[in-house]
Formats: C-alpha cells, sequence, structure tokens
C-alpha cells in the first residue's frame, strides 16, 4: 500500500483514497490506526482538512463530531470488548498537539497492558510501540477492523457517500 495517502488523510478519506477509513459518519470518517499495539484503535478525522479544532466548527457540525466520535468509542467498545475478554475500557482524546487537523483518538485499553501503564494515557507507552512494524495495521487486525464497522453500521446512520 502506498503511503501517499498520509501527507493528507482528510482529502484521502475525502477521495477514496485512504485505505483506513471505515465508514463515513456525519461530519468525518472513522478510520483504524496505523499502529495497533492497543487492538482496535480508532480515529475520527474532521470532514473538512482546514478545520484545526473543535471550536473551528459551527454549534451544528461541532455537536456532530462530538456525536461521531461517541459513536465510534462505542463501536470500539463493544467489538473489543467480544474480541478479547481483557478489554477494560476506551478513553476518548481530542489533542491537536502535532496534526494540525481536528480529530479524536479512540484508545481501547487492555487488563494484560503493563502494570505500570494500564491505568495512565496511552502517551506514556514506550516510543518505540508506535513505530515498530509489528504494531503496524495489516491483515491480521481485519477481523476486529470488520467488527468495528459492523457496531458502527448497527447504529442505523450511516451518511450515504457524497
Amino acid at each position: 500500500m502506498a503511503d501517499d495517502w498520509r501527507a493528507d488523510r482528510i482529502g484521502a478519506a475525502l477521495t477514496g483514497e485512504n485505505p483506513t477509513v471505515m465508514r463515513r459518519l456525519t461530519a468525518g470518517f472513522a478510520v483504524i490506526g496505523d499502529v495497533q499495539f492497543l487492538p482496535g484503535y480508532s480515529v475520527l478525522l474532521a470532514d473538512d482538512p482546514g478545520v484545526e479544532r473543535l471550536s473551528d466548527l459551527p454549534r451544528t457540525k461541532r455537536l456532530s463530531f462530538l456525536s461521531d466520535m461517541d459513536r465510534l468509542g462505542e463501536a470500539v467498545e463493544r467489538a473489543c470488548r467480544a474480541h478479547d475478554p481483557a478489554f477494560r475500557r476506551v478513553n476518548l482524546e481530542i489533542l491537536g498537539n502535532t496534526d494540525p487537523f481536528l480529530h479524536a483518538h479512540v484508545w481501547p485499553r487492555y487488563e494484560w497492558e503493563p502494570a505500570g501503564l494500564v491505568r495512565r494515557p496511552v502517551w506514556l507507552h514506550p516510543r518505540e510501540r508506535w513505530t515498530d512494524g509489528r504494531f503496524r495495521l495489516g491483515p491480521r487486525h481485519d477481523t476486529l477492523r470488520a467488527s468495528i464497522v459492523r457496531e458502527l453500521d448497527a447504529w442505523g446512520q450511516v451518511v450515504p457517500g457524497d
């Protein structure tokens, strides 16, 4: 898979060229994360690449984005709970410190995480986990990805493509 789409993840999602897109939602795109050291990690991308922060959106669209974040969070929770009995919870974060576009992280958390990290922010996991090829998104994640998509679809609120 060529990585050209990574330079403009939202633009690539809008043109159908971002392979991580699971579903188009009301105000953004539900995507599976590039890295899966916590299986099921997903991201909600805003559907406008020019939007940098939640407060840039008009109130109605802002509430739609937050509703989409809730929807993706619940889909990840349900899929991960069914996939791994050690599933604990989902963490939802809108940070924006590195990537200059609005997005929300959906992190599943598990009991099997190292004891010093299981109750701490994901960002404290060792840096090498973010780049280690063993955790890169690949075909071994297809089953969990399909489960998340099924859970998203179960809401019955999928917006048809533009």
